[in-house]
């Protein structure tokens, strides 16, 4: 609560982050941190527009929460219309088109966040001048490599659009199955740069490891602290992205729960509503709301899975787990979610190379058959920030009555909201002058988690509205006032 004595610190906006968001630090007069809490200050209401559409609209609409990461839930979404259309298998070349897409956009993802938001921190570091902490004085400092994270960015895209039809809000699965083969000239294009792309993979995991590693005595502190980790996996305990069951581990690696049907998700989960944010704050219903909370994306992918079912980022991920100092058990700095980030880079680009000499990408079997219809159903996949969740209740007439996503920032909401706690009170604590630089820590930690903060808002009950009118001269009129 502010006070007389107490300073009111804001960061707003966010920068380099997805989305709008600010963060808001409380000081009291002797400069110890009373309160700091990262706020969505944007308010989306996908899961109220789609309500009356018909089911099959819905991969299309729903990709629209954004363009960073369309393809999440396009894909997201067309498993879920599949399994109300009783489809519970795809045909080969409909799974491995679908899986094509999924791992290119991926591969961008992962490129876009590692080279252009979060490599200047790494670089030049976190105080060093706003004017070239941004991917212009990367490529000003280092221009091969700013060529290289364009470059990989563009070869992701160029994946998401020879499946999906465009490269932002693409078309390309549809109920059943996909509405396109990869035609032998597109494959043997994206073939002819996938050496390169391989190399470069190597080098981005091997770049995000020296750059951990050379400064580990500052990361591992930062914002580090202990946590759940969740994710989807293999029956064989692998990662696996696009399909899988949920597993959740605690800080030590103990299993709380495995192989859970995401149709089982109510059992398991449950969202806590708070009047500061539009985004929720999901945790494990058996821990409740104070202990349950977990974290996701490649950190806690890297953590969850027992491997990872490709040869050379599962050697990666071998020694990132054992040069984090997490021994036998998963690792738990927040930071190191940069390199784990660069581990899937890698891991994607090994299932891109592979699923490239599959033939079964220009079959011509494209939609499996509908089934008995269901009446609801529950979709999960790995997006490239963490497990992504469409729900999805019909009529008789196929439209949709319900509709609820639990999307990947929104399951790290308590972390990131801890990592920023945790920070300022490393950083800001008993500081008199509060810099730029210290403040952009703040940041650096938030972007460890890369939020998309746009597909994670939606609220429960009414949106607060405030509406004024003014007079020519400025002067108010009259106000109107909705609250939560």
């Amino acid at each position: 609560m502010e006070s007389p004595g107490n300073r009111r610190i804001v960061i707003e906006p966010l920068t380099r982050v997805e989305g709008h968001g600010k963060v808001t630090i409380l000081l009291d007069h002797d400069h110890r941190v009373l309160s700091a809490r990262l706020h969505i200050v944007e308010f989306r209401g996908f899961e109220r527009f789609v309500q009356g559409r018909p089911i099959q609209e819905i991969p299309v609409l729903v990709q629209r929460l954004c363009g960073i990461c369309p393809v999440s839930h396009h894909l997201c979404a067309a498993k879920a219309v599949d399994g109300i259309l009783g489809i519970d298998k795809l045909t080969p070349t409909g799974e491995k088109m679908r899986r094509l897409m999924h791992y290119g956009q991926i591969f961008q993802s992962h490129a876009l966040h590692f080279f252009y938001l979060a490599a200047p921190d790494l670089l030049f570091g976190f105080e060093s001048p706003v004017a070239t902490r941004n991917i212009i004085g990367i490529a000003a400092a280092h221009p091969e490599l700013a060529r290289q994270g364009v470059a990989m960015r563009r070869f992701g895209q160029e994946i998401v659009q020879a499946t999906a039809g465009k490269r932002i809000h693409g078309t390309g699965a549809i109920p059943g199955g996909i509405n396109k083969n990869l035609s032998p000239a597109e494959r043997d294009a994206l073939r002819a740069e996938m050496a390169t792309m391989l190399a470069w993979s190597r080098q981005a995991v091997a770049l995000a490891r020296d750059l951990t590693l050379g400064h580990f005595d500052e990361l591992a502190a930062l914002g580090t602290f202990a946590s759940h980790h969740a994710s989807l996996v293999r029956p064989d305990g692998a990662m696996e992205l696009y399909d899988g069951k949920l597993r959740a581990i605690d800080s030590h690696g103990a299993k709380i729960l495995d192989q859970v049907n995401p149709l089982d998700y109510l059992d398991i989960l449950a969202e806590e509503v708070r009047p500061w944010s539009y985004m929720k704050f999901p945790y494990l219903k058996k821990l409740g709301p104070g202990d349950g909370w977990f974290r996701v994306g490649p950190l806690a992918r890297v953590n969850t899975c027992d491997f990872i079912p490709t040869p050379e980022a599962d050697a990666a991920r071998r020694e990132f787990l054992s040069a984090s100092g997490s021994g036998s058990g998963p690792c738990n700095m927040t930071m190191g979610y940069h390199w784990a980030r660069m581990i899937e880079l890698l891991h994607a680009a090994e299932e891109i190379a592979r699923l490239l000499d599959d033939p079964d990408l220009q079959g011509n079997e494209l939609v499996a058959p509908a089934g008995s219809r269901r009446a609801e159903f529950v979709a999960m996949l790995e997006a490239p920030r963490g497990t992504l969740t469409h729900h999805y209740r019909v009529d008789d007439d196929g439209r949709v009555t319900m509709a609820n996503l639990i999307v990947s920032t929104t399951c790290n909401n308590e972390a990131m909201n801890r990592t920023v706690a945790r920070i300022a009170e490393q950083k800001l604590a008993g500081r008199a002058v509060i810099t730029e630089g210290l403040l952009n820590q703040i940041e650096v930690g938030i972007r460890a988690y890369d939020p998309c903060l746009s597909c994670a808002t939606h609220a429960l009950g009414s949106m607060p509205l405030e509406v004024t009118l003014e007079g020519p001269d400025g002067s108010e009129l009259d106000r109107r006032t909705r609250s939560s």
